[in-house]
């Protein structure tokens, strides 16, 4: 999985650089999440301005991301959700999980 790792004052940005996440690079994003929170990340912003398609297995890898940060008192948020991905979550109920913002300009100033 494509995806660019900054630091922006206290909040360490994930922006995916692919178009979908699904069954075949969830895991790495489960995994990649994981090991940010577990390297002191005090707050996370995942950019998904690029993904296109979201399924239940990359909703699943968000979900734990912010159950792991939430574990941890760890704030975890997510960016720039093209209408498509912002359908899935908005059917499934978890746009009322996530702090969600349009932008990661946004996000960044939240």
């Amino acid at each position: 999985m494509r995806v660019t790792k900054e630091v922006r004052d206290d909040r360490t940005v994930l922006s995916i650089q692919e178009d979908r996440i699904d069954a075949h690079n969830s895991g790495e994003l489960k995994d990649l999440v994981l090991k940010t929170l577990e390297g002191g990340a005090q707050n996370v912003v995942i950019d998904l301005a690029r993904v296109q398609f979201i399924d239940s297995s990359g909703l699943g890898a968000l979900l734990s991301g912010y159950k792991n940060a939430s574990l941890r008192s760890i704030g975890f948020a997510l960016a720039g959700l093209q209408p498509r991905v912002r359908s899935m979550f908005e059917l499934t109920r978890l746009h009322r999980v996530f702090d969600i913002y349009p932008s990661l300009q946004l996000a960044l100033s939240a």
